[in-house]
């Protein structure tokens, strides 16, 4: 498994990447709150030195989200866990909590989930339009530039990966996930318009929506400071309620306008 862990705080987060991003793009954020928490950072398939499937069948949204039940089994232990996701991780965050439930020595449960500019209906977003061939690679390279990632998975997974989650809708599924959940977005983003947040939050039991106004897509390269402003208060009561045993409460949905 291609694995790193950044930080060295008491709250272990989880982080997931996005459909053309790499764990790097979690790197600003995860190092400005390395004193509160220890970020593992898992590469997924298609990116570094993680498999690379030859078909979209190894590309969706299950399959994600067992190469994420491998990194929490490997490399978190027994220790509580926050699963945050960017972008594409946000549905491979869902994918994983409604699939891999407390049970019987099954793969944990997250204490919470921490989503960020993603979507509870992916048949509802138009990251591409082309469905395939050299117009696809064209939008894919696009894209890469627009959101300013610092690495980029493969052209072929990021291509493989939107054919296999493209018709995916998680909505019928929001309810039945009960843990504390932060949902962050940008107030202008294009990909996930606000619409798919606010359906996002409201589908959660326990799901509080926070808006960067202003901001787009790339929140975790383009906000960082804004990111870490909004989750640090709510990361460190999650911390405390290890401690304590006591269940956060969820905060009231706010907004911080960028100047």
């Amino acid at each position: 498994m291609d694995v790193i862990e950044v930080g060295s705080g008491p709250l272990c987060v989880v982080a997931l990447h996005g459909i053309q991003g790499t764990r790097a793009a979690w790197l600003p954020v995860a190092q400005r709150l390395s004193p509160l928490c220890t970020f593992v950072l898992p590469n997924l398939q298609g990116r570094g030195a993680a498999p690379r499937p030859a078909t979209a069948g190894g590309y969706t949204l299950e399959r994600y989200a067992a190469a994420v039940r491998e990194v929490v089994e490997r490399h978190v232990g027994g220790r509580p866990f926050v699963l945050a996701g960017w972008s594409m991780g946000v549905s491979v965050a869902l994918q994983y909590a409604d699939r891999y439930r407390d049970s019987g020595g099954e793969a944990r449960s997250p204490l919470a989930l921490w989503l960020l500019s993603g979507s509870p209906a992916l048949c509802e977003t138009r990251w591409f339009s082309a469905g395939d061939g050299a117009a696809l690679r064209d939008e894919i390279a696009a894209r890469e530039r627009r959101l300013g990632l610092s690495e980029a998975a493969d052209h072929a997974a990021v291509a493989l990966t939107w054919q296999a989650i493209r018709q995916t809708d998680q909505r019928p599924r929001l309810a039945t996930l009960p843990m504390p959940t932060l949902v962050l977005h940008g107030g202008d983003d294009d990909d996930c318009p606000w619409p798919h947040a606010q359906a996002l939050a409201n589908g959660l039991p326990a799901g509080r929506l926070a808006t960067i106004e202003r901001a787009g897509h790339g929140l975790l390269t383009g906000h960082a400071d804004a990111v870490c402003e909004f989750a640090s208060p709510w990361l460190r009561q999650l911390a405390d309620s290890i401690h304590t045993g006591d269940t956060p409460a969820p905060s009231p949905s706010i907004s911080l306008e960028l100047p």
